[in-house]
């Protein structure tokens, strides 16, 4: 079963995370969604997206909202320590923290495994495994890039949620797009959400 673990967390970004679960809904088999406390008060503040703490009517409202089978997500509690995620023989090898606030990022660059999504981080790391974060704030103190490069050299791939404009966006749509595009470029799954640079072009 090809799975992966993608986290939203309490940075502003909410249309990101939607889009890229619709996306990996056509490539993966399962997807195991973790939910922060903040990440729901964004979601219900930038999306109109009221998610219920208990992780079974959560999971069904946020198939519900993207049209997906009831098959394909699995959204955890926090604190579900038995889950798949929190262990390394079990765990998948990919996993997107988007938006991934900076007190995350502190945490994973820490090790501080105090809730499901900050282990399942940790468990990704020392797998060595794939772990992309996709942090969303400005400016950035001297803490922050430090936090990011000491994660950089371990393997995390830290992929800010900074949408390019060289591809003549119509909408926010195109704009969340070509974020989405990125982060399912670096997965390695095929999309169409936006062109490479150098390709598709009209030549000058």
């Amino acid at each position: 079963m090809k799975a992966i673990t993608v986290a939203l967390t309490g940075a502003s970004g909410a249309p990101y995370a939607l889009r890229l679960l619709q996306c990996l809904a056509s490539h993966y088999d399962k997807i195991y969604v973790l939910i922060s406390a903040p990440a729901r008060v964004v979601l219900a503040t930038e999306s109109n997206l009221n998610l219920p703490e208990a992780s079974r009517e959560c999971q069904t409202r946020l198939q519900q909202h993207l049209n997906l089978s009831e098959d394909k997500l699995e959204v955890l509690a926090r604190d579900n320590w038995f889950s798949a995620v929190a262990s390394g023989s079990s765990a998948p090898k990919q996993m997107v923290v988007c938006p991934c606030s900076t007190g995350t990022l502190s945490a994973i660059a820490i090790g501080a495994s105090d809730n499901l999504i900050e282990r399942a981080a940790d468990v990704v790391i020392k797998e060595k495994g794939q772990l992309i974060l996709v942090p969303r704030e400005t400016p950035l103190s001297a803490i922050h890039l430090e936090n990011m490069l000491k994660l950089a050299r371990l393997g995390v791939t830290l992929l800010p949620a900074a949408p390019g404009f060289y591809h003549q966006p119509q909408s926010i749509d195109d704009l969340v797009d070509f974020v989405v595009a990125r982060i399912l470029d670096h997965l390695g799954v095929a999309q169409a959400l936006a062109p490479q640079w150098g390709y598709g072009g009209d030549e000058k």
